[in-house]
């Protein structure tokens, strides 16, 4: 009778180890995919800022590069006045 309820003792707490850590095993993925959706939004973020600063430089060098053509030419045109 005793043997009896160590087997049954030793049967249920080798199940509620097995649950337990299958509970931990399903909790961990889906941690990780959280933390991928984080990291992915992440990245989104940065790439999206990154492309605003791209065009406003682009911006800024298609100005920089207009003014230099202008000066170009009105110093072309008073060298050819003279």
């Amino acid at each position: 009778m005793l043997f009896k309820k160590i087997a049954i003792a030793a049967a249920v707490a080798t199940t509620l180890a097995f649950v337990g850590c299958a509970k931990k095993t399903e909790e961990a993925p889906a941690a990780a995919a959280s933390e991928a959706v984080a990291a992915a939004s992440e990245a989104s973020a940065a790439a999206d800022a990154a492309a605003v600063e791209a065009s406003a430089a682009a911006s800024e060098a298609a100005v920089a590069a207009s003014e230099a053509a202008a000066t170009s030419e009105a110093a072309a045109s008073e060298a050819a006045a003279q």
